[in-house]
């Protein structure tokens, strides 16, 4: 806010009054610029926030990447930035590479001297791999492929990397490609992750080929420099890279395969141990595990695999060693996260870092396993970097967004209620600002997708989840995590199984009746929204259960199970961990938990937003929503489509469209006047999004 500007007086004034006056306005001025101020649609669009930290091998520094939303009004659209910074142990953060440029996978060179980074820069044909100087200088590019690096390894003396990059086609292939025969032979000419070696030391050999059978990831260098543990998936096709992927053990002079480990679900990180012994994952229980968080360990050389963490009743999210025989590892509990230490065989677990801090969501631990650097959120901030040593206080290092200190937040809190048949069930709510015990609100049920995911208490508030911005516009926000989340075990993970719009979203309606009970919600004023499986329960909250909710806002979402089997690029998860049973097995089941087949008392107004290149869930879904919804003429309802978008949107234009549409229509349905749909075009107001400080 711009200061005043200083007052004068003529001289036939009396300049006791403009005095007195001066300092009337002075302290109007004083007491406005103190008063927090709501957040906005326009905040969320400039919210910086970590992504991946990295520990210097000697614990005093912590490499960062920094992720900065373009402002679409000022520069060219597209996805956010990604830039590097290193902050120290006092917190004074250095930018390294900032601006727009798009830095992954940060790491310290083994010997502490460089952190190398992949980008692709000016003149790259695809992500490259670059290092900077700690002490300063510039970036020197270090190995580039033609088809780009998407993983990468460095051995123990630093003299030697190991890549991965989607193998080339041919020139006979570009040649006819250039000549218009690009058509695309669907799922057939997929083209797999190849393992590569190269040495950094200025030798003339160029990078060496590992022949390996199926689609390789997430590759790691042993110890002792004589193996890489990665991952083989059959093909380069997500349904094998979510279903199908084996851990191997690869010789690195003969590229034989020399031990495999039968994981027996869906993979997460691996790991291996300081002495090369041992190889730590996160895994699925069993094939039918919907998400990968049991911790498991491996014998290097035998392959003999066992979980040391059977009876957890929680989600391993992260996993590093700390010596050869102990692991730590974040677990996802609940609606928080713990921090951990436990032995290899499973026994001396110790809690770090209790549940009820921030939630933290990766870590990277120093060469002597003492000092860690963790990526962590709160409900009053996205992500930052923290710092902890054992038996000392978790320690925040930077601020990324220090305006928000100015914002007004609602209150946010953990809430219980019970479903109707007796399951406990936990979300978060959040409270509308200037909350009053004796009013009811309307509330906006956020609905998160998976739904093998969960909602934790942190920060809440993303383009396409109301958060803070409805608590400042007067809502109440819920984010329920109904049976089938994770961060409560494999057993209830599961409960959604088999079952797809049951019971899983009748927790939601359950959900709803105990705001209502609690004197929070007002039951005529109820919105539903979310995105992906989240964009199904707004779906069927827009239909099956239409009468509960007065507005829905669907995003990415299912309305056709059956379709929705035949166009998405993951049948094989679909089947071993949603819903076990195909189409033409029980073609009733699938219709009946079709939102499209409940269209009869539908009468709820419907917002469908769809990315135009969604391969996870097909646009279909939402046209034919759309279409039955429109020809049956019983609710508004209206379709927007995001041209070049995935399931998700990325670019920042689309986003803050998306976000300001998903709080218009609830505010015109819940808060406003509701009846025809609000206009269709949107006053952007470029002067109100502005890059902080």
């Amino acid at each position: 806010m711009r200061a005043p500007e200083r007052l004068t007086h003529p001289a036939n004034r009396r300049p006791v009054c403009w005095f007195w006056l001066g300092l009337l306005l002075a302290a109007a001025f004083h007491l406005q610029a103190a008063e927090p101020a709501s957040f906005s649609e326009y905040d969320v669009a400039r919210l910086q926030y970590v992504g991946q930290v990295a520990m210097a091998p000697g614990g005093d520094q912590i490499a960062y990447t920094l992720t900065v939303q373009r402002n679409p009004f000022r520069e060219e659209d597209g996805p956010a930035w990604s830039e590097l910074h290193v902050v120290d142990s006092d917190g004074q953060s250095r930018p390294f590479i900032t601006g727009q440029v798009n830095i992954g996978q940060p790491e310290w060179t083994p010997d502490g001297r460089y952190i190398s980074f992949l980008a692709r820069r000016e003149g790259d044909k695809g992500r490259s791999l670059y290092r900077i100087p700690v002490a300063g200088g510039e970036a020197g590019k270090m190995l580039e492929h033609d088809t780009g690096i998407s993983d990468y390894s460095w051995s123990p003396d630093g003299q030697q990397v190991a890549f991965l990059a989607r193998a080339g086609v041919s020139g006979e292939v570009r040649e006819q490609r250039e000549q218009g025969f690009d058509q695309v032979i669907y799922e057939e000419d997929w083209r797999p992750v190849q393992v590569w070696i190269a040495g950094i030391s200025g030798t003339s050999d160029g990078p060496r080929l590992i022949e390996l059978p199926g689609s390789a990831a997430d590759i790691r260098w042993s110890p002792d420099g004589q193996h890489l543990a990665l991952t083989l998936a059959p093909t380069s096709l997500v349904d094998d890279r979510y279903m199908h992927r084996g851990v191997k053990i690869v010789d690195v002079g003969s590229g034989d395969i020399v031990t495999e480990i039968e994981n027996p679900g869906k993979l997460g990180e691996i790991a291996w141990s300081p002495d090369g012994r041992y190889l730590a994952m996160i895994s699925g229980l069993d094939i039918h595990d919907p998400e990968q968080g049991r911790l498991m360990v491996a014998d290097a050389q035998s392959g003999q695999l066992r979980n040391i963490l059977p009876e957890y009743q929680g989600h391993v999210a992260a996993i590093a060693w700390r010596d050869n025989n102990t692991l730590l590892y974040i677990g996802d509990e609940g609606v928080q996260t713990t921090l951990n230490q436990i032995r290899r065989d499973g026994s001396g677990r110790k809690t770090w870092i209790a549940a009820g801090g921030p939630i933290l969501n990766g870590f990277s631990l120093s060469k002597d396993g003492k000092r860690l650097a963790l990526d962590a959120e709160s409900p009053r901030h996205p992500d930052e970097v923290y710092a902890y040593r054992p038996g000392k206080t978790l320690e925040r290092l930077t601020h990324h967004n220090p305006w928000l200190a100015e914002k007004q937040f609602g209150r946010q809190e953990v809430f219980t209620w019970e479903a109707r048949d007796g399951l406990e069930l936990r979300g978060v709510l959040i409270k509308p600002v200037a909350y009053e015990s004796d009013r009811r609100y309307p509330v906006i049920l956020t609905v998160h997708g998976g739904p093998e995911s969960h909602d934790a208490n942190g920060w809440l508030t993303g383009y396409a989840d109301p958060g803070q911005v409805g608590a400042s516009g007067g809502f109440a926000v819920l984010y329920p995590n109904y049976r089938g989340s994770t961060g409560r075990g494999v057993e209830f993970s599961k409960l959604s199984q088999g079952d797809p719009a049951g019971k899983e979203f009748d927790d939601l309606a359950d959900a709803v009746d105990a705001l209502v009970a609690a004197g929070i919600a007002d039951p005529d004023r109820v919105g539903i929204t979310g995105g992906s499986y989240g964009g199904y329960a707004s779906a069927w909250g827009a239909t099956y259960y239409s009468d509960r909710f007065a507005a829905s806002v669907m995003f990415v979402g299912i309305s056709d199970k059956i379709s929705k089997t035949g166009t998405s690029d993951i049948p094989w998860e679909l089947y071993l961990v949603h819903d076990p049973t195909w189409p033409w097995e029980d073609w009733q089941h699938y219709l009946k938990a079709s939102p499209i087949y409940h269209m009869d008392g539908a009468k709820t107004p419907l917002l469908i937003l769809h990315g135009e290149e969604d391969p996870r869930v097909n646009p279909g879904q939402s046209m034919e929503l759309y279409r039955f919804l429109k020809v049956r003429d019983h609710a508004p309802v209206r379709l927007v489509m995001y041209p070049g978008e995935g399931h998700g949107n990325r670019r920042a234009a689309s986003r803050l469209d998306y976000n300001l549409r998903l709080m218009r229509w609830m505010n015109h349905y819940l808060q406003g006047p509701g009846g025809d749909p609000p206009d269709d075009r949107i006053d952007y107001r470029p002067d109100r999004l502005h890059l902080a400080e």
